[in-house]
């Protein structure tokens, strides 16, 4: 008989008493429906389950649609509409455009795309260390607009490259050597990753979320197109990516600064990799095809009746991959990563989606507002203070999207009560979301995965992380802050 593999016993019984306590014994405020109170028990315990690692996420986001069906919080006049309900979140199609992207990123890995990308910028620009660390941003942002997984994208593709190089110059963890080009490389292959992941919707997972959120927050009043978000992003993340190797470069500079083998090492890797094959010149077609939908150039040539789906042009691409063999429906259904994406993103959405309906966020934003209005203060430093508490919070997650889910809509809902600009507020939040990865060894999946290959202490990992994102902070709102204002989005 095959070993059972229940739910973690402890960590359950801690969900199960804090949801039951906001549920029976945390008097309902009075400005605040039962149902939306009831619903917020359910929500929090969800995301201490997520955060409990009670079960895996997908596990646990099947309970939580159960639950809200069983409940009938969100509709208590009927059991089949209390399922509908429930069952919501897999209409949203930018949880589909996120599912379905996972599932085209296959074919960098099958491939081999991914890996001849790097190592062809590095064979380019890698006779210095420095060089080395902007060949591994340079092809990060490369591969960031069709690898909505972050962690497929820094810990899957980007890594391995990286230990390669570090190995080629005897630079190992294991040996105490790391500190001769692995561990600064290691720290840039990281810090890098947060900065790629704001720079497009389709970048990291959480992000289509993110613009969900504002767009039910706002009435539908502010939608972020996947252009908006890339044009957006540009300026900040150019000069994030610029300097973050430096800053990383002066806190741990690398004993060995000159690297002229290394082209030679990369373009052997290349030659080891072969002639570039067929399904790579058909995979290299559909990513531009993808990203010329995605950026909308049919509707600037054609006209706004030309205008494609984000979603629908990823459909496309997922059906050309298919129809010419880069990838097979087997390879479609064993992406475990894009299924249970879809199956947890449903649930967490629908939950904070009718957390909105009920009132409950509007509540806690109005009463956060009244709290940052007592202080007398002006809506820029209440933005700053709710902008700094949300990204540094980000200590106690250990999932970006947990965090996100917990927090994201509350603090925009907050802002937007004392005066924030929407589309000012909506970015900087949507940005953090992203650079906040970085301050911690499990921020997000990518993290256990290049802090597990033992280049760094844990003390060399959070210095640099706490000190990038406080730069990239400052960048992003205060730079970005004004390159928006130019672009006329606030």
């Amino acid at each position: 008989m095959n070993k059972l593999t229940p739910l973690k016993l402890i960590p359950f019984l801690i969900v199960v008493a804090i949801s039951l306590i906001i549920w029976f014994l945390i008097p309902i405020p009075n400005a605040v429906d039962s149902n939306a109170w009831h619903l917020l028990a359910l929500f929090v315990g969800t995301i201490a389950a997520i955060i409990g690692k009670v079960l895996p996420i997908g596990a646990v986001s099947i309970i939580a649609i159960s639950l809200v069906a069983l409940t009938g919080v969100t509709n208590s006049g009927s059991f089949k509409g209390a399922i509908v309900d429930a069952l919501s979140g897999f209409s949203n199609d930018l949880i589909w455009l996120i599912g379905i992207s996972i599932m085209i990123s296959i074919s960098l890995n099958k491939t081999g795309l991914g890996s001849r990308i790097g190592y062809y910028i590095i064979s380019l620009f890698g006779k210095k260390t420095l060089g080395i660390a902007y060949s591994l941003a340079f092809a990060e942002t490369i591969l960031a607009p069709i690898t909505p997984s972050n962690t497929a994208r820094g810990g899957g593709i980007i890594h391995p490259i990286m230990r390669s190089i570090s190995n080629s110059f005897n630079s190992k963890a294991e040996d105490g050597t790391s500190s001769k080009i692995g561990r600064y490389l290691a720290l840039v292959n990281y810090n890098i990753n947060p900065i790629t992941s704001a720079m497009f919707i389709t970048a990291t997972a959480p992000n289509p979320l993110i613009v969900n959120l504002i767009v039910n927050e706002t009435n539908h009043g502010n939608m972020i197109t996947w252009s908006m978000w890339a044009i957006a992003a540009f300026v900040p993340a150019i000069i994030s990516l610029i300097l973050t190797p430096l800053i990383i470069y002066v806190l741990y500079k690398p004993e060995i600064t000159s690297t002229p083998d290394a082209p030679n090492f990369a373009k052997e890797c290349i030659r080891n990799l072969g002639p570039i094959s067929t399904a790579e010149k058909i995979t290299i077609g559909i990513f531009l095809l993808l990203l010329i939908m995605w950026i909308g150039v049919p509707s600037m040539i054609f006209g706004p009746m030309f205008t494609i789906n984000p979603t629908t042009a990823a459909f496309i691409g997922l059906s050309l991959l298919l129809i010419t063999g880069v990838i097979s429906w087997d390879d479609v259904l064993k992406n475990k990563g894009a299924w249970d994406t879809i199956i947890w993103f449903s649930a967490l959405v629908m939950m904070a989606t009718y957390l909105g309906k009920l009132g409950l966020i509007k509540w806690m934003s109005l009463t956060v507002g009244t709290i940052i209005h007592s202080m007398g203060i002006n809506w820029f430093y209440g933005m700053l203070i709710l902008l700094l508490i949300y990204v540094y919070s980000h200590y106690f997650f250990a999932s970006t999207t947990a965090h996100i889910t917990a927090m994201f809509s509350a603090f925009f809902a907050a802002g937007l009560s004392i005066g924030a600009p929407a589309m000012f507020l909506g970015l900087i939040l949507s940005f953090s979301s992203s650079l906040m990865m970085s301050i911690t060894h499990y921020g997000t999946g990518t993290a256990p995965i290049i802090f597990g290959s033992g280049y760094t202490t844990l003390g060399e990992w959070w210095k640099t992380g706490f000190i990038v994102s406080f730069i990239n902070l400052i960048i992003w709102l205060f730079i970005g802050g004004m390159w928006w204002k130019i672009l006329g989005y606030w």
